[in-house]
């Protein structure tokens, strides 16, 4: 089903986590006669929703795609997860869709969820289309969520394209605003109601302005009171929604197939194809150009998504830019320099993937087994360098360490981590030099507990998560002078070393050696012994066991013995020293601290200061943010007390507030702290 830009509808569905995107997705693939049966989240057998996770916690946990055909028009239906760890892959079916559909539900008020959506989609200057559902409840209210939204993001080009028609608390059909007829289920098109003429009008007039913004010819007919003929319309009407003029807002039952003709019917008639989009920017050849969407032109495409399925294996999703894509086809990766040999061209259909011989610009499809490929990577006809930039996806900030439940596993572990890594490149994933524990970091439990669940079931290792060990510091506040002597004798060469040193605090750096030793009372030859004792003392201090900073040690006096001095007596001497010294020199615990910003609205700005200060922040600067009615939060805080705040945070703001954290320094801790972290230690 090879298909040209001009037949082709790229649609993101998109909202809050219950919303109903997968449900509405099901709906429309029903109603076009691409499956047999409604799928059903509660049943398991949903096309989109496949991944045994995922039928096991009744949620979408990872972008899943479903090319079908309705009415001679391609279908390439992008359907993302709400739940707020996977942002990434709402990001990466942004990224190549034509419009976002967004799914809000009628019995609630406009979602976190669909206020997030909604900025996603306008920070990539996308077109955007609302779909309101469950207007079955009795508490449903349409007309509410469209003033609502119109609130919300102060547009009244949100437009509704389809009004419900709703008799004795039930929907029983849709009127199409543009045309003016109404669709009665069950029967077809009907009359519009008496009772919804004038809301009709009022919608229709709104959109008559909007469509005659799109055109000159229009605008004049407009202004001169001529009506529009129907294809002026449809056509003004697709042309307003690619130019986001205007934001059409339909209604319906996805689990009664209600309201579902009416919406695929505007798809076709009213979505914006890829060719509305215009030409994309690139850099070609080292320098940047604008690629037009031709499918005579060189291949371009960039992967925006890579599934590690263990019966197919890497699945690499793409999307055509230029050209036509055909399979037994080599092409060049220009994001590593290395060539791909492209054996199938697939289009997805859920976990089924439907073989095709070719694909055209605009659309959508997958590879399978790809050597080299990952994520954000282009591929190229060999004479055609094309880079994109890289999907922009946000920093993990949120993190656990993953802990083997049996010994020897932590290899399987980090094989099986970095795997779905390829699929999720939110997930972050190291191993502590300091702490020795294997750090897992995404943004939220979910995220994590999903990947601890796939280690088991497809990795056969078993894991859990804990807390991440702080990397605490130790360090001095004055200056002391101590002697160190190892002395042992045991017949035959015995063992002597000693010296005097002196330990002092370092402004700036972790450790440094001098020596200042006259008259030969240490020997030269025995300095780098001393040297190596002390840089191994440091690792492990005399309070809590923590790594030494910010620490001068200067040689300056001792004695030896021309037998049995040697340099492990030298090197035993200073660590007797270091000992000596450390508990002589007023040691301090460090604790590390960061810098937290956080983007947050003015009404909830009381809620987090008052929650950075219970952190032992330190408030740097409340300034103005790029977000309408939000400010942006900078403080100081130890990062001990921001184990949880992903967490926190996002139950304080019902998900509204982001924030960034950063390593600045080490700082010294409070005494009850300190004796906190002594007391742990000594457990």
């Amino acid at each position: 089903m090879s298909k040209s830009a001009k037949d082709i509808r790229n649609v993101c569905l998109i909202g809050h986590k219950g919303n109903g995107k997968t449900t509405l997705a099901e709906s429309m693939l029903n109603f076009a006669k691409a499956t047999d049966r409604l799928g059903k989240i509660e049943q398991g057998n949903t096309v989109l929703d496949f991944d045994a996770e995922e039928i096991k916690r009744k949620i979408s946990i990872s972008l899943s795609m479903a090319s079908f055909e309705y009415k001679n028009t391609k279908i390439n239906l992008i359907d993302v997860p709400g739940n707020y760890d996977y942002e990434g892959d709402q990001i990466s079916g942004l990224e190549v869709s034509d419009i976002a559909l967004i799914v809000l539900s009628a019995k609630t008020t406009v979602s976190v969820g669909t206020e997030k959506a909604w900025q996603k989609a306008e920070a990539r200057r996308l077109p955007r289309a609302l779909f309101v559902s469950g207007l079955d409840d009795e508490n449903s209210d349409f007309y509410s969520i469209v003033e609502q939204l119109h609130a919300k993001f102060g547009s009244n080009q949100i437009l509704p394209i389809t009004l419900p028609i709703i008799e004795n608390g039930k929907l029983v059909g849709t009127v199409n605003v543009i045309t003016n007829e109404g669709y009665r289920f069950g029967e077809g098109v009907v009359p519009v109601p008496a009772n919804m003429q004038d809301k009709v009008h009022t919608y229709f007039d709104s959109a008559l302005e909007a469509i005659a913004e799109t055109d000159d010819v229009l605008m004049d007919k407009f202004f001169n009171g001529d009506e529009f003929t129907k294809d002026e319309l449809s056509v003004g009407l697709k042309n307003a929604v690619a130019l986001r003029l205007i934001y059409p807002v339909f209604c319906g039952v996805p689990t009664e197939m209600r309201g579902i003709y009416q919406l695929l019917e505007s798809v076709v008639d009213y979505f914006p194809n890829p060719l509305c989009r215009g030409s994309v920017s690139v850099t070609k050849n080292g320098e940047e150009a604008e690629l037009p969407c031709d499918p005579n032109g060189p291949v371009v495409l960039r992967i925006f998504k890579t599934v590690a399925d263990p019966f197919v294996g890497k699945m690499s999703f793409f999307k055509i830019y230029s050209g036509t894509v055909r399979k037994d086809t080599v092409y060049m990766n220009t994001t590593r320099g290395e060539t791909e040999k492209i054996a199938h061209v697939y289009m997805p259909f859920g976990k089924k993937q439907n073989e095709v011989s070719e694909l055209q610009a605009g659309d959508i499809g997958v590879f399978t087994k790809l050597a080299v490929s990952q994520t954000s990577d282009a591929l190229c006809d060999k004479d055609c360098s094309v880079v994109f930039p890289p999907i922009d996806f946000p920093k993990a900030n949120y993190s656990k360490a993953v802990v083997s439940k049996a010994k020897g596993d932590e290899e399987k572990i980090a094989q099986g981590i970095n795997r779905m890594i390829e699929e999720d490149p939110t997930l972050e994933f190291r191993i502590d030099p300091e702490t020795k524990q294997m750090v897992l970091s995404g943004f939220g439990d979910l995220q994590l507990d999903v990947v601890i669940s796939k280690l088991a079931s497809k990795f056969g290792v078993n894991a859990e998560l804990s807390e991440v060990k702080v990397p605490y510091r130790e360090a001095i506040r004055k200056k002391v002078k101590v002697e160190g002597k190892h002395k042992k004798q045991s017949g035959g060469h015995g063992q002597y070393g000693h010296v005097w040193i002196e330990f002092e605090p370092l402004s700036e750096g972790e450790f440094e050696f001098a020596e200042s030793v006259f008259g030969g009372a240490v020997p030269k030859n025995f300095f780098p012994a001393v040297e190596k004792g002390l840089r191994e003392s440091i690792t492990k201090g005399v309070l809590a066991g923590y790594p030494v900073t910010g620490l001068k040690a200067t040689l300056l006096d001792g004695s030896y013995h021309p037998v049995d001095s040697s340099e492990m007596a030298f090197k035993t001497a200073a660590s007797i020293a270091f000992k000596e010294g450390m508990k002589a020199a007023n040691p301090v615990l460090l604790e590390p601290v960061g810098t937290l910003t956080v983007n947050v609205s003015d009404a909830l700005m009381g809620d987090i200061i008052g929650d950075i200060n219970k952190r032992r922040g330190q408030i740097l600067s409340m300034d103005a943010s790029e977000t309408r009615g939000y400010k942006v939060v900078t403080a100081i805080v130890p990062m001990s007390e921001m184990n949880s705040y992903a967490m926190d945070l996002r139950s304080m703001t019902h998900a509204r507030a982001s924030f960034h954290f950063e390593f600045l320094e080490y700082r010294e801790a409070p005494g009850n702290i300190t004796q906190k972290v002594i007391a742990e230690k000594s457990e």
